[in-house]
């Protein structure tokens, strides 16, 4: 990683921050995975430039710059919990700030893959309690005695024989000219004050009192606003346009053509730019466009399905993983199933559309807005714009949800696009007909699933996939196979499963597809746990059962204990459908159960969801609750709700009228436990979301003996 020298001086000048004060950091050596801590002095003396830190001024206030989006999943509450417990402060008494896009700075900060806490921690931990043993050095250097005689606590070094006691604001100066200490202990669980508990969150009476900053709120003196008429075909050119009428809507004040980066292809689009959004979306509605949509595919949705259906019958695909040889076993067994499952392209449709702030100047080009991905912004602009980094910034704001969708380039493209033609700093925003007809979606994808059973054991078992790839999206070969196909599967099956394929068929349209909740595991897990629920049928055992013998791990023997127990599950009663599943992504694992039962008036009720969660070492516990909530209803929407259709290469879908979202009525009773160990921390955004279709349809065939391998479904026509 090339660094390049940033005083403290400097430092505190950009960050708006004055005085004394204690500035301790973490940087990255070239090639190592974990941070080491330093003190404004190591900055200066070594040209390391700081990848997070702590900024402690004479009053005792605590900030934090935090390099992660908080886009709903917590980030903003749980960094500053670590840090807080081993800077031992209190938790209001902390700020926290976003830290600008800067890869040099921060290392990693795309907020996506649940890994804000399981990536970061460990350095968070040494970062705080680096800061506390430099201010308990401070104190007692003050005092003239032995460190080891002092100890921090609330925003205080205390010197444990007299009492005496200075807040930290006291100690600032003198600590801020020492070097940071080369090692520190790190509390144990047990010693935890704040990590652990379920704290309210931080960010909670900025979201209630209207204070929180989104994209949206923020203004810029002299902002001009956009919207953009795209080409509803991603592929399709801008043939002409006639601007006439647009130009004499109240407010209008340019209407230009721009073309839009979507991975390695651009999409046509003709900008309205006036003094407000609503004059320029009348401007848009006055434009007259034709569009040129020849020499591409205009596919529907019958004919995607029936195309993936077909090569699974035929092709072998690219491996993935491959063990043993299940084809022979496969050929020659008598108790054997083969099926297909399919699931359904999907919208990401966040309650805040996607909008962006650019404003470009001859010296620099400066975004602001809700942003997942600062440095992969960065690093499309730059390119895109002939740019030096130092010339790019990016500011995050806080963000109504993203789920993927806000860590893409398209949507800040256009701002800075659109304010370079104008001159002026500019706020495009999409409209939620723009958002779920546009596109990049979650991809469909289909799976044959191919297992055999000998003596009541699980002998082969052969999977291949057939949907987009979003790597070869992002440019990767398209020899290579999509490693993400065996995301969700869990690990011990390879141990236990001696003969087992994995395979990926490429398969293309001109459809943009990109991450969703939990990725390629929202689709996989489906049909893993579908498929080894029907295994345990074939074999003639319980599903839980049949779990238990081909996942031996102690934790994952746990994990099911506590299902079991939650659930009841061995006390299961007539007219009760129970269904579970186990999955596994970004290293969490999630066991659900879930429970039906026919309503007086035929339909079918979800009685209620238990869900299993063991994600190691964790902040939060009711941060935790409600993110596997808010992914299991997700999940049933995904499941049983909405879906993206195409029809001659167009979207069918416009807004919420026909993609359809759960309502408060829909969502059932949840259930949550976390699992308490000593483990890595491991993701908790997304790892919720798996388990729970193929849990509901395992629990309607337990019901109803129908079977469910095709998504969505209406559950009241179950």
């Amino acid at each position: 990683m090339s660094v390049s020298n940033i005083s403290r001086r400097n430092f505190l000048r950009a960050a708006g921050l004055t005085g004394t004060a204690l500035f301790v950091g973490l940087y990255f050596p070239a090639n190592a995975e974990e941070a080491k801590v330093a003190g404004a002095d190591a900055v200066e003396a070594t040209d390391i430039e700081l990848n997070a830190w702590v900024h402690i001024d004479t009053d005792g206030k605590v900030t934090i710059f935090s390099h992660r989006a908080e886009m709903g999943q917590g980030a903003y509450q749980s960094v500053p919990q670590i840090v807080a417990e081993e800077l031992e402060v209190n938790l209001e008494d902390i700020n926290i700030r976003f830290a600008q896009g800067d890869r040099q700075k921060y290392g990693n900060q795309v907020t996506g893959g649940s890994s804000t806490i399981r990536g970061s921690y460990k350095n968070l931990l040494k970062l705080g309690a680096s800061a506390r043993e430099m201010l308990i050095a401070a104190a007692a250097a003050k005092w003239t005695v032995p460190a080891s005689e002092c100890y921090a606590e609330a925003g205080h070094v205390i010197h444990r024989p007299s009492a005496k006691k200075f807040h930290y604001g006291e100690l600032v100066e003198a600590a801020s000219k020492l070097s940071a200490p080369k090692d520190v202990v790190l509390k144990k669980r047990p010693e935890y004050k704040l990590i652990g508990k379920p704290l309210k969150r931080q960010d909670t009476p900025l979201k209630t009192n209207g204070s929180a900053v989104f994209g949206l709120d923020f203004k810029l003196p002299g902002m001009l606003y956009a919207v953009v008429e795209r080409n509803p075909r991603l592929r399709g050119k801008l043939k002409s346009f006639d601007a006439t009428a647009a130009l004499k809507v109240p407010g209008v004040k340019k209407v230009f053509k721009i073309q839009t980066g979507v991975f390695q292809t651009f999409r046509d689009g003709v900008a309205v730019v006036a003094d407000s959004t609503w004059s320029a979306m009348q401007g848009r509605k006055a434009l007259i466009i034709e569009w040129d949509d020849s020499g591409f595919e205009h596919i529907s949705t019958d004919e995607i399905y029936h195309r993936q259906s077909e090569l699974l019958k035929t092709e072998e695909g690219l491996s993935v993983r491959k063990q043993g040889d299940p084809d022979t076993l496969l050929n020659s067994a008598a108790q054997k199933l083969d099926v297909i499952y399919e699931t359904p392209y999907q919208s990401h449709s966040a309650m805040e559309p996607l909008n962006c702030i650019a404003y470009y100047q001859p010296d620099k080009l400066e975004i602001w807005g809700p942003i997942q991905a600062p440095e992969w912004v960065q690093d499309f602009i730059c390119t895109q714009f002939k740019l030096p980094r130092e010339k790019v910034v990016i500011n995050m704001t806080f963000l109504g949800g993203g789920f993927g969708r806000k860590a893409f380039m398209d949507y800040p493209h256009e701002a800075c696009l659109i304010s370079k033609e104008t001159g002026t700093p500019v706020q495009v925003v999409w409209t939620r007909e723009d958002d779920m007809t546009q596109g990049p979606y979650r991809a469909g994808i289909s799976y044959r699933c191919q297992g055999a059973i000998k003596d009541g054991q699980f002998i082969a078992f052969k999977l291949k996939a057939a949907g987009q790839n979003i790597y070869h999206w992002m440019g990767a070969p398209k020899t290579q196979p999509n490693r993400s196909i065996s995301e969700g599967f869990l690990a011990p099956y390879y141990k236990s499963i001696k003969d087992l394929s994995i395979a990926d068929i490429p398969f293309e349209t001109p459809i943009p597809n990109v991450w969703w909740r939990s990725v390629y595991a929202s689709t996989n897990g489906f049909a893993y746990e579908s498929f080894m629920n029907e295994m345990a049928h074939l074999a003639g055992k319980d599903p839980l059962d049949f779990r238990r013998e081909y996942l031996k791990e102690e934790r994952e023997q746990k994990l099911m204990d506590k299902m079991e127990e939650l659930s009841g599950w061995k006390n299961r009663k007539k007219g009760e459908g129970f269904g579970l599943a186990i999955t596994e992504c970004f290293s969490t694992t999630v066991g659900q159960v879930v429970k039906v039962s026919r309503k007086s008036d035929g339909k079918i009720s979800i009685d209620k969801v238990w869900a299993v969660m063991d994600c190691g070492w964790y902040v939060n516990p009711d941060i935790i609750h409600a993110q596997v909530e808010g992914s299991i209803l997700m999940a049933l929407g995904a499941a049983t709700k909405h879906e993206i259709t195409f029809k001659d290469g167009l979207v069918e879908q416009r807004n919420f009228y026909n993609y359809i979202m759960p309502r408060i009525n829909d969502m059932p009773e949840v259930a949550v436990h976390v699992m308490d160990n000593d483990e890595n921390a491991g993701g908790v955004g997304e790892p919720g979301l798996p388990p729970f279709a193929p849990a509901l349809t395992e629990a309607i065939f337990d019901l109803t003996g129908k079977r469910i391998r095709k998504l969505p479904f209406k559950l009241d026509e179950v």
